[in-house]
């Protein structure tokens, strides 16, 4: 099939707050003046050196023995002692729910594997955050909790062993959906996190390959100043788990997030703030992120900013990035009852290999996940406490999201699908979306409605199909099409 090239360009004037410059958005040396963003990443680690083999606590290596005990208990004794180093013989560790705390480098050396339980028994039920909604809900295997200066670092594999999880939650959804309840499937399911870094201050991941999680693989949740750098996360063994996202940061600040590869069945890199009436109220956003020199490999975006938006998502950096084979490279999802706004989100340099959409937007993401709204067969009076959470009402001033201030820049690659899809809202329109110098292959252009004050500078898309970049009910749209699909 004869390729079309469209060819959009417009002069392009951006004047952000910060004093950043036209043209391509701000380059390499103009980056400083984004002055928080050296400000990201733990600036702490343990110091302490002595050394806490979970063997001496009675921890076997057997791929059998259930030690949640004796690694408890060697980390207990390092962390009473004022921090050191945790460590386990070559070998394969079973265990439950585990507890970092302070002090404690935890270090999972080459040829050594934590294997999580696969009953839900051994993960103790904590007061937590799931899919933006504080419930009462099993821990992670790893927790840090309440805690400042830890360290989780190797060269080792923490394999979660998810996938009688994954066959529970699908076995569950088929009877939720007949009976009207998809909305409160995954909350009733509960299948455990990997590693959850919570309330927390100064927690660096670093070295880890993780495997199969049974829901999210790493969550950071309410904290600040964390690093996780040079994780492997693969999730895709042995079939595709559902909800597996790779790296979630939940109403955190101050985050780092370098030299990860990540291959998953769910959003690869995500940014999170909670979720309709329960997110409202808690009200914190996700902010002063860093994302940079990672690779997003199966998923369902390399970057995604949602669909938990309550307590908005600001100042996002992500740049050298690569998308293999990615449902969505830059994706934004919310629902007309979340709320929020996401807003100052910075990509550039990012590689796509055959992503689906480059750029995705919608304000009405999965409506049967999305809404709650109780069966007339359910009595309200009877229903656990966390459906009647979900089903609390949202005004439409709470309940309506809002994007504006997004800066894209160098992108190049195919995709597989339309270059962008873009849903707005008439309340609220999309806003102020630059992109410039993107230079990628796709099977069409797409589609924008229910946008105002885009602009478009050395923008190439070259099509598979005719058509052009259709755009409606927008406003104030700086996008010049030289040559249209023929």
């Amino acid at each position: 099939m004869k390729k079309c090239a469209i060819f959009l360009s417009a002069f392009l004037l951006i004047e952000f707050n910060f004093n950043c410059l036209v043209n391509a958005g701000p380059s390499e040396d103009q980056l400083p003046v984004l002055k928080w963003v050296d400000k990201t990443g733990a600036k702490r680690i343990p110091k302490g050196k002595k050394i806490y083999n979970v063997a001496l606590y009675g921890a076997k290596n057997d791929g059998m023995t259930l030690n949640t005990k004796a690694i408890q208990a060697a980390i207990d004794a390092c962390s009473a002692k004022g921090g050191g180093v945790v460590t386990f013989d070559t070998g394969a560790y079973v265990t439950g729910s585990i507890f970092v705390k302070k002090g404690v480098t935890m270090l999972v050396s080459k040829n050594t594997r934590i294997l999580g339980s696969q009953d839900i028994a051994d993960y103790t039920e904590i007061d937590t955050r799931i899919a933006g909604v504080e419930i009462r809900w099993p821990a992670a295997l790893i927790n840090v909790m309440d805690q400042d200066k830890v360290a989780i670092t190797g060269e080792g594999i923490i394999h979660a062993r998810g996938k009688p999880f994954w066959d529970k939650y699908r076995a569950m959804r088929k009877e939720y959906e007949k009976k009207g309840l998809r909305w409160i499937v995954d909350y009733d399911c509960k299948r455990p996190r990997t590693l959850l870094i919570s309330s927390s201050s100064n927690v660096t991941v670093k070295g880890i390959t993780f495997k199969q999680a049974g829901f999210w693989t790493v969550q950071i949740l309410y904290s600040r100043y964390i690093t996780v750098n040079g994780i492997t996360i693969l999730n895709n063994v042995e079939g595709s788990g559902p909800s597996t996202d790779g790296i979630d940061i939940d109403s955190s600040s101050w985050i780092l997030v370098e030299n990860c590869d990540i291959d998953c069945n769910d959003d690869d890199f995500c940014l999170k703030a909670g979720r309709d009436a329960d997110g409202l109220r808690v009200n914190r956003p996700a902010e002063y992120v860093v994302i940079r020199n990672c690779v997003a490999r199966r998923g369902a975006g390399l970057i995604t900013c949602g669909s938990e938006t309550s307590g908005s998502i600001r100042n996002v950096l992500a740049y050298n990035l690569v998308a293999n084979g990615t449902t969505n490279c830059i994706n934004f999802k919310s629902a007309i009852t979340r709320g929020g706004i996401v807003e100052n989100i910075y990509v550039h340099d990012i590689e796509m290999n055959n992503v689906g959409t480059m750029l995705r937007a919608t304000m009405d993401w999965n409506p049967s996940y999305s809404y709650s709204t109780l069966p007339k067969e359910y009595s309200y009076d009877s229903i656990p406490d966390h459906w009647k959470i979900m089903l609390q009402k949202v005004t439409p001033e709470q309940g309506t999201p809002h994007f504006k201030n997004v800066y894209l820049w160098n992108i190049k690659g195919t995709v597989r699908g339309s270059a962008i899809s873009i849903s707005g809202m008439k309340e609220s329109p999309i806003e102020n979306y630059f992109l410039s110098d993107i230079d990628i292959e796709a099977r069409s252009p797409g589609d924008i409605s229910f946008a105002k004050g885009w602009r478009f500078k050395n923008v190439t898309i070259k099509t598979t199909t005719v058509g052009e970049l259709r755009i409606q009910n927008s406003t104030e749209m700086d996008i010049k099409l030289s040559e249209s699909g023929k």
